[in-house]
């Protein structure tokens, strides 16, 4: 495999398939149709089963702090922000942040729901948080 090879590969792997969704506003998950487990961040083989057949569906969005930490930064430079783990109500795990509360106020086990921004002009995920139960 060439240099361009790969990266003609990579520009259409189930990565790309996952970010050009994201840069469209839709939040996406793997799902795999061998052992029926989601499967996040996107793969071509489920490392819950070792099969072949993973498709994309729409995330619930739905999920809850399982950890977080603040990222110290001066005002000039932006300011705070939060670092977080989210659990999925699909059962995944994924590492974004939550707006719309002072970082530090974030908690583990704060209900939050997904939404899709842009940013650098590419989609990115992060939570709000909700007082839905997940």
């Amino acid at each position: 495999m060439t240099v361009s090879d790969h990266k003609e590969s990579v520009s259409q792997g189930v990565e790309a398939q996952y970010r050009q969704a994201l840069d469209q506003g839709r939040f996406l998950i793997q799902h795999c149709g061998g052992c029926d487990r989601a499967v996040f961040y996107p793969r071509m083989i489920c490392p819950h089963c070792g099969a072949d057949k993973l498709s994309f569906t729409p995330a619930d969005g739905r999920g809850e702090v399982y950890s977080t930490t603040v990222v110290r930064r001066k005002p000039e430079a932006g300011g705070d922000y939060n670092v977080a783990l989210i659990d999925l109500q699909e059962g995944v795990r994924l590492m974004s942040r939550v707006e719309g509360v002072a970082p530090a106020d974030v908690r583990i086990g704060m209900a939050v729901r997904a939404r899709v921004v842009q940013q650098d002009g590419h989609g990115l995920v992060v939570f709000d948080p909700c007082q839905e139960a997940t």
